[in-house]
């Protein structure tokens, strides 16, 4: 038997043996949605002057962020990776996007949002550095 052959026949028995034992597992996976929301969180000012000639662009944020009901209750927390960027699966509803932190600096107003069945909400959130 060539050894390409041989190859891809071991890999098509770890690939049945893996799905047997996942099937006799006994508890079917949670389906994850096809919809919910996406962005970028960015942070600004980041230069204590801006001027016309030297712009200062506001600069991605990671930080942790929570999603809540529509009656304030928080369904889940999850971070942004480095360049601020999220994206958290939900069903289809009406929600809010808050940061933990809405009383200290740097802070972010909550953002309400809604999802649709098969679709991803994109929202950008900029949080305000306090510096002026």
């Amino acid at each position: 038997m060539r050894p390409v052959l041989r190859h891809i026949l071991k890999q098509l028995l770890c690939l049945s043996i893996l799905l047997f034992c996942l099937a006799g597992c006994g508890s079917t996976p949670t389906p994850v949605p096809d919809s919910g929301v996406e962005g970028h969180v960015f942070i600004g000012p980041v230069c204590p002057v801006v001027q016309v000639n030297n712009p200062c662009p506001d600069k991605p944020y990671q930080t942790t962020l929570s999603i809540l009901d529509q009656n304030g209750k928080k369904i889940l927390a999850f971070q942004t990776d480095a360049d601020g960027f999220f994206r958290v699966p939900l069903p289809s509803g009406d929600y809010i996007l808050s940061s933990d932190m809405s009383t200290v600096l740097p802070r972010a107003m909550a953002q309400p949002f809604s999802v649709r069945d098969g679709e991803f909400t994109e929202l950008s959130i900029t949080f305000d550095s306090g510096i002026r």
